[in-house]
Formats: structure tokens, sequence, C-alpha cells
């Protein structure tokens, strides 16, 4: 049994899934067909991704998850166990593990997910053990299983573990797990899910004045990220690379908000790490095949180009400074 004694810098309570990577010279036309370049099977997932890189970068990390008793479970456990990874796994039998199947255009590294989950991988709030939310310095969930990372995110809130949480769709409960939650970095669609605002200068002060989260984010793919901090946003255009996969770049990115987090950064900096870092992730295949080293994601930061800017300061101080 893992070793639960001891505190770790990030436990991470969410999904983990297997991709099967096809990356194909272009994506396919309706009744056609197209020869592959090459497939791999890789293992991913929001969570698990994040915590592995944070783990590659020297942090202590905690997993908690879900997985069914075959050979993709198998792959999960392996891999978090040789990334040192100290991994609590429910494990349910006669079970497919969370798989997917991840179509990348080759030209421009963006994917098509196909995906499917179990119901029985739900992670419930009677799977876990307060223990292993409690003697951490961070909690990162995801918005897929709400009432298990509400009460993760309530445990550390009442014991003043600052909470991360990575947000995409507006599933059952995800209300009430916001309310727990200090740092809410969501895909660029979501706030307007939530908050029926599609304008992100609008939807994000609203999410955070509703929630009351420290800071809430959107990450733009190619366009950076967006941040609120309640006072003023935080605007980091994305850095100008070539993808070869963008799979799992979110993941990444909060990682690396993660530590920056951790490691007493500020938000500027934290954003301009997380781009740096979510765009090397991008140019290796999988969820974690780009994963970089710390030295490579601080080189890009100071000598990487940049691709133009979607806000300009003017806009963002004109929107901090308005009644």
């Amino acid at each position: 049994m893992p070793d639960t004694s001891s505190i770790v810098d990030i436990v991470g309570v969410g999904l983990n899934a297997t991709d099967t990577i096809i990356r194909l010279p272009h994506f396919p036309s309706f009744n056609s067909k197209v020869e592959f370049r090459v497939s791999e099977v890789l293992p991913g997932g929001q969570v698990a991704t994040a915590v592995t890189a944070c783990a590659r970068w020297g942090l202590r990390a905690r997993y908690v998850g879900k997985i069914g008793d075959d050979g993709a479970g198998q792959l999960q456990q392996n891999e978090l166990r040789s990334s040192g990874i100290e991994a609590h796994w429910i494990v349910v039998p006669d079970c497919q593990s969370q798989s997917s199947f991840i179509l990348v255009d080759e030209d421009t590294g963006e994917r098509r997910v196909l995906w499917k989950r179990d119901p029985r991988l739900e992670l419930l709030p009677s799977d876990l053990q307060r223990d292993w939310i409690m003697r951490a310095k961070l909690l990162h969930v995801d918005g897929h299983d709400c009432p298990s990372a509400t009460q993760a995110a309530q445990w550390a809130r009442s014991a003043g573990i600052p909470v991360t949480a990575d947000l995409d769709n507006r599933y059952p409960g995800v209300e009430a797990l916001l309310e727990q939650v200090d740092y809410a970095i969501t895909s660029q669609e979501f706030p307007a899910r939530i908050m029926g605002q599609s304008d992100l200068l609008l939807s994000l002060p609203a999410m955070a004045s509703r929630f009351g989260c420290r800071l809430v984010a959107a990450t733009l793919g190619a366009d950076g990220v967006l941040a609120w901090d309640g006072h003023r946003f935080h605007y980091v255009p994305a850095f100008d690379l070539q993808p070869v996969d963008t799979t799992g770049a979110g993941d990444v990115f909060h990682a690396a908000f993660a530590y920056g987090l951790l490691n007493g950064q500020d938000s500027p900096q934290i954003l301009e790490f997380g781009c740096a870092a979510a765009g090397l992730s991008c140019l290796g295949m999988g969820a974690r095949g780009g994963i970089a080293a710390i030295e490579e994601i601080n080189r890009l930061m100071i000598n990487g180009r940049r691709r133009p800017a979607l806000y300009s300061a003017q806009q963002l101080r004109a929107v901090r400074t308005s009644p």
C-alpha cells in the first residue's frame, strides 16, 4: 500500500484515461478512407497528467482515481508508479478503464477525441479518504465527478489548503464545486456555459464574484490565457510554436499553474510559465509526451516568439476601470 504518512506538494483527484493517438495527414471527409501515419497507446487524463507533470518537475505528488481491472488500468498504475507518484486506485472489477481514440491532424496538431467511460468509473465521495487530501499543500480537481471533487475541496478548504480546478463542461454539481475552488482555470467556452455570457471580459469577473474564487481564468488555445484576479485582468499571448499534437496542453497548463502557486510566483509569472509549458507540451505525442523540463520552459519564456495578442492592454484597463 502507498505510504500516506508524509505530506506531498500536490494531490490530484479526478480523471485518468488511456489514449490511442492516431496521427493523420488530414482529417477524413465523410465516407472516405485515410491512411494514418502512426498510432500509439499512451497514458492521459486531465488530473493524472497534471500530477505527472508536477512530479517530473520535482514536486511530491499524490493521485486518487478510479480504473477498471483491464490492461489499460494496469498501464495507468505502471505509469504513475514509474513517475514516483503515490497513487490510490479504486479498481472496478470486470470493467473497462476510460479510453479515448484521438485523431491528430499532422499539419496543425489539432485533434478530434472519441472517448468511452463506463458509468461504474464514477469516483464517489465514499471512495475518498480524508487523509489523502489533508496531507497535501495543494489540491487539484477536475469537474467531471463533481460530488467527489466537492468533498475533497471542502476538506482542503477547511484546512486552508488551496484548491485549483480544471473545468470544461457544465457537469451536474459543478456550481457547488465552484464555491469550494480558489483558482478556477476553465476552457474558453465554460464561462459562457455557467454565466450565460460569451464575452470573457464580462463572464470571468461575474464568475469570480458569484463563486468567490480568488482567480478565474480561461485558456484560449493558440490565443494564450486570460485571467481575472478580482481587481484586474492578466493576459498572456501564446508562444508561436508549430504543434505536433495539442493533446494534454490544458492539463500541462494546470500543472504549471499549481507549480507556480507552490513556488510563490505571482499571477503574471504563473500564467507566463503555464503558457510556455503548455506550448512545449504540443511538441510531443500524447498528453505526456511533450512535458518539458523546467530549464526548457524558462528558455522559451525568455527567448520565445509570441503569437499576436487577442487583447490589448488598453482593452483590459478599460474594463478594469469602468464603473
